[in-house]
């Protein structure tokens, strides 16, 4: 979207964003700095605007989330805060205080630029949906719970619980402008959508505080005044002062203790680099949009920078402030930019406008935006047996915002999920199909004796078809489904096509499988080993790596199925003593189509035929081709494929010693459907159709039973081929 198409939407959600933003900024800085003395508040304060100024200019400029607002947050107060009461116990002069907590600022901005330039932030798009619903209905509740003593006006200093016990603490003016404000904001949006609900909210409560103070002349007071912002302590010559003071601080640097706040860096980073992320993803399921997490990180260590070397204080995306702007209309990085100007503006020029604002009014805005943010869908998920542990886990991740931490949250979230996957895992089966070989045959066309003997003995190969991924947690079902087979099958096929990965765990059982099974002088067989898996896994070269197919040992691999099927069928059938491997040409009296015809009749019918070889890998005719000959088989194997395009190609069946090929333009006499290649060295008849016809003429006996016979031997491929979809079908 362009800027212009927007202007309004941005200008009023980065003003809105604005008034949310820069009374927290103001009081986290007061929080970071006052443990150094009470002289410091109000340089806190000053630190507080500047750094949501430069948040806000730099990124939304460089940012890869277009709604995101960035300001100083409570991560960085927390760590900042914790870190200034340890200097100042430890005697620290304030000045050098400050430029250590710079430099830990400092350290953070640049690791989080690193973050995003090795590519970290991509992470946190692989968090599941419980984990955001959770921490979208935790930090809603947060907001809510945080907000309740300022809407009822308690004192500062007065404790959470107490503020809620004490009515004698409440003051009933920021009740009513609270009041008058959620209600106003709840009612907007039904009324009138041109202008954000959030700044009619703000104006009514801004209206209702001024109207009651028609009645009560105290309210306009503004010294000590509990209702309102009050005044920020700050002029225009306290920008310059703080930019100067800590360009000297940092000219005047040693760096002998810079190790002892890489830790406090480190940690800073990485709390603010998730509260921003996660706040990007929460973004990402309110509009329904995607971020750039890499980006955005390098956005936020280049704002933490620019921040720490103006004197301001780092931060993060912020859910409150950004909330507000998505409410208020805005939509692209203009509303962000929009925050960053008007906070500095409004630090400059508009310090006493600001002070009238009441804290109630905006602890309204942010109860009602605290209640929207709650992911009430999600109580759906009590009502399927299937999903109630999904609701177990966003109820986890806001238990822990509410008790500990929003970070916490997000990491016992990321826990549960992990191991509802590995239950889920677990749960599913294994093994897709099974079969054997006397069900599951391979497409090489066989003679109606070697049918009968895989028929009997093609139950000595068992066909596992596996699915999902082979983990630690799987691999007890693996073992478990494959033992009664390991003591009784000379064969053990698995299809690995729909395995999603294999890890050390899996490829050890498999190894104990090999080990079972050798001791047996049986086979374990792979086919279609992935090279591409969803994680990237290259399933054959890990395979080679951890030793598990090997030449020495009783494993095989092939690219698929057919292959291994047609392998274990070979070996079936030397076994059953048929002499493929020295076979000699048959002649024509030995070919199944012709057995028991007259030794004269096939004497006339070989004159009219050709003898042809070939070499393992030549082609014997390709998929479009002219020729109307019947091809017979004499020694060897063809295959016949199916051209895709240039590069691939499709098996669809192999045809050995004894057997025919090129039937089709025998008969209809149209071109060649498919590619035949010679898979051995073949030996063939070559019988031409029009050379037929010519010896029919005179043998129309022949030409019937040839005919008759090549109906049956269609027929059985035929039967041969509905069994094969008829099993695809039950599957």
């Amino acid at each position: 979207m362009r800027i212009r198409d927007n202007l309004s939407g941005d200008l009023w959600g980065g003003f809105a964003a604005m008034l949310v933003a820069l009374p927290a900024a103001i009081a986290f800085g007061v929080t970071i700095l006052s443990p150094l003395g009470g002289s410091y508040a109000a340089q806190g304060a000053v630190a507080g605007i500047l750094g949501a100024t430069a948040l806000g200019l730099v990124c939304s400029a460089f940012g890869g989330t277009p709604r995101l607002i960035s300001a100083p947050c409570a991560p960085a107060a927390a760590v900042l805060a914790a870190l200034a009461i340890e200097l100042s116990q430890k005697g620290v002069a304030p000045e050098s205080a400050i430029l250590m907590l710079a430099l830990v600022g400092l350290i953070c901005g640049a690791l989080q630029v690193l973050f995003g330039a090795v590519g970290l932030g991509r992470l946190i798009k692989y968090m599941p949906y419980p984990v955001v619903s959770g921490y979208l209905s935790g930090v809603g509740l947060i907001i809510i719970i945080s907000q309740i003593p300022k809407f009822l006006g308690v004192p500062k200093d007065v404790p959470f619980k107490e503020s809620l016990t004490s009515p004698s603490t409440w003051l009933w003016q920021g009740i009513a402008v609270g009041a008058v404000t959620v209600a106003v904001m709840a009612v907007a949006p039904k009324l009138t959508k041109a202008v954000p609900a959030a700044i009619l909210g703000l104006a009514a409560g801004v209206l209702a505080y001024f109207g009651l103070a028609m009645a009560d002349e105290s309210l306009l007071v503004l010294a000590g005044n509990a209702h309102v912002v009050g005044p920020l302590g700050s002029s225009e010559a306290g920008f310059w002062d703080a930019m100067a003071g800590r360009w000297m601080a940092i000219g005047s640097l040693e760096l002998g203790g810079l190790a002892d706040l890489l830790m406090p860096g480190l940690t800073l980073a990485v709390l603010l680099s998730i509260d921003t992320l996660k706040t990007c993803v929460v973004t990402d399921a309110l509009t329904r949009t995607r971020h750039n997490s890499d980006r955005e990180l390098v956005a936020q260590g280049l704002g933490n920078l620019a921040s720490l070397t103006i004197g301001g204080v780092p931060g993060a995306g912020t859910m409150g402030a950004t909330l507000v702007n998505i409410s208020s209309g805005g939509m692209t990085r203009l509303s962000g930019f929009v925050e960053g100007v008007l906070s500095l503006v409004a630090f400059l020029v508009l310090a006493g406008l600001i002070a009238w604002v009441p804290i109630a009014a905006l602890s309204g805005i942010l109860i009602v935006i605290g209640v929207r943010m709650f992911d009430w869908d999600s109580l759906h998920l009590l009502r399927q047996r299937s999903t109630v542990l999904d609701f177990v886990v966003i109820v986890a991740v806001v238990a822990v915002a509410l008790t500990v931490s929003l970070i916490a949250a997000s990491g016992v979230g990321i826990a549960l999920a992990i191991l509802l996957f590995i239950r889920e895992q677990i749960g599913g089966s294994i093994v897709r199909r099974k079969t054997d070989g006397s069900r599951t045959r391979s497409k090489q066309m066989r003679l109606p004796e070697e049918m009968e003997i895989l028929e009997k003995r093609g139950d000595r190969a068992a066909i596992f078809e596996l699915q999902g991924s082979l983990f630690f947690g799987t691999t007890d079902q693996l073992y478990t489904a494959l033992e009664p087979d390991l003591k009784t099958r000379t064969y053990v096929i698995l299809d690995m096509r729909r395995v999603q990965s294999v890890d050390v765990t899996a490829a050890h059982v498999l190894e104990l499988v090999e080990d079972v099974i050798s001791e047996r002088n049986a086979f374990l067989i792979f086919s279609q080993l992935p090279q591409n898996v969803p994680t990237g896994q290259d399933m054959r070269q890990y395979f080679d790596e951890v030793g598990l197919v090997r030449k020495e040992h009783h494993v095989r691999a092939f690219g698929e199925l057919d292959a291994a099927l047609e392998w274990v069928e070979n070996r079936i059938l030397d076994e059953a003593r048929l002499e493929r491997a020295a076979e000699k040409p048959l002649e024509l009296q030995e070919v199944e189509l012709f057995k028991g015809r007259k030794q004269e009749t096939l004497a006339a019918l070989e004159a009219c035929m050709d003898k042809r070889a070939f070499k393992a890998g030549e082609s014997i005719f390709r998929r479009g081709d002219e020729g109307d000959e019947l091809l017979l088989i004499r020694r060897g194997s063809v295959r016949i494929m199916l051209p895709l395009d240039d590069q691939q190609s499709h098996h669809l069946a192999t045809f050995g010693r004894g057997d025919f090929i090129g039937e089709m333009a025998f008969l209809d006499r149209a071109p060649r459907s498919a590619d035949a290649v010679a898979f051995s060295d073949t030996d063939l008849y070559a019988l031409s159709r029009q050379r037929f016809d010519a010896l029919a003429a005179e043998h129309k006996r022949l030409a019937i039973n040839l005919f008759d016979a090549l109906a049956r031997m269609l027929a059985i491929r035929l039967r041969y081929a509905n069994a094969e979809l008829r099993l695809l079908q039950l599957t």
